[in-house]
């Protein structure tokens, strides 16, 4: 048993002022009933709405709140990073500020990090009336990360989590600029626990993780954690080789039987040959380009979130 005194709770927001009041009610309701030392760290991620207005009232009216505010919009993990870089409790738990992760489930995690599991994941239980397009890029998105990488991600685990402090103080010690803490978080190797759950619907609002940075998150996750891109267009490169050695052959045996006239030459043929061949050496060095490209990023050493200011209860004087 592990002996737990205090608790984080790391919440990102971008633009979720028409959210946050009903979801601190809740989250201060989960936490009232809990017999440990609680802090909440809310994370500005840039919001360009009341969010940051409404924080500062929340704060004046919950010593247990501190804020952080970053310069600008870094991004949903850099969000989450910034939060754990700062939280310095027995466990810490992420959870999302639109509702959709329910603070219910707080005390049983604490539970099961005192029982002596180092995380806790939990596994969203998708309706039954979710969008098909959702089911399917969702499914395909685990399906790809754990085929392609040797660091398997629990299906529909969210970014809502117990942490003890060991594993958040391994993750400050991972420097990467590109960050996909679900899959940072399983390579550590630390005891896990699953936690299933269903999602509330959001409190008001729309998801902020649009197609597009759903794509940047994948790839993330794919070129962070994954050579076999690299290692398909070797093989894909192999290949052609093969093949064009197999062709060499068949040409060469017609030379040597007195066969020339069955070479007949032939343009669409030859077109065919080129294109495929230059669109394979496109995507090659499109896929390396990536590689070089993060390469390029996590050289140059830039901070992956910068702070902007810090606000906390006159009457706080704790630490996160």
């Amino acid at each position: 048993m592990s002996d737990v005194r205090t608790l984080a709770i790391v919440v990102p927001v971008y633009n979720e002022a028409q959210a946050l009041p009903a979801f601190h009610r809740a989250l201060s309701a989960a936490l009232d009933g809990l017999t440990l030392t609680a802090s909440i760290c809310y994370v500005d991620d840039g919001s360009t709405d009341a969010t940051p207005a409404v924080l500062r009232q929340l704060v004046a009216d919950d010593s247990r709140i501190h804020i952080i505010e970053l310069s600008r919009n870094f991004g949903h993990q850099a969000a989450l990073s910034a939060g754990l870089d700062h939280a310095n409790s027995d466990v810490i738990i992420t959870m999302d500020g639109d509702g959709q992760h329910p603070g219910e489930l707080i005390p049983q995690m604490v539970e099961l990090i005192s029982m002596g599991y180092d995380v806790v994941l939990t596994q969203r239980v998708e309706a039954t009336n979710l969008p098909f397009t959702k089911k399917l890029t969702s499914g395909l998105f685990y399906n790809v990360i754990n085929r392609l990488s040797d660091t398997q991600v629990v299906p529909g685990s969210a970014d809502f989590r117990a942490m003890s402090c060991a594993v958040v103080s391994t993750i400050r010690q991972m420097g990467e600029y590109h960050r996909f803490l679900r899959g940072m978080i399983a390579w550590t190797g630390y005891k896990t626990a699953i936690l299933p759950y269903v999602p509330p619907p959001r409190l008001a609002g729309q998801t902020k993780y649009s197609t597009l940075k759903m794509i940047r998150l994948a790839n993330a996750a794919i070129f962070s954690f994954s050579l076999v891109p690299i290692q398909l267009v070797v093989g894909l490169g192999g290949l052609f080789v093969l093949l064009a050695i197999l062709e060499a052959i068949y040409v060469l045996s017609l030379w040597l039987l007195g066969e020339r006239n069955v070479l007949a030459p032939g343009w669409s043929s030859l077109m065919f040959v080129l294109l495929l061949v230059g669109g394979f050496i496109m995507v090659s060095l499109g896929i390396l380009g990536i590689y070089v490209g993060y390469i390029f990023q996590e050289v140059k050493r830039r901070p992956v979130y910068v702070v902007r200011s810090r606000h906390d209860n006159a009457a706080n004087d704790s630490e996160i």
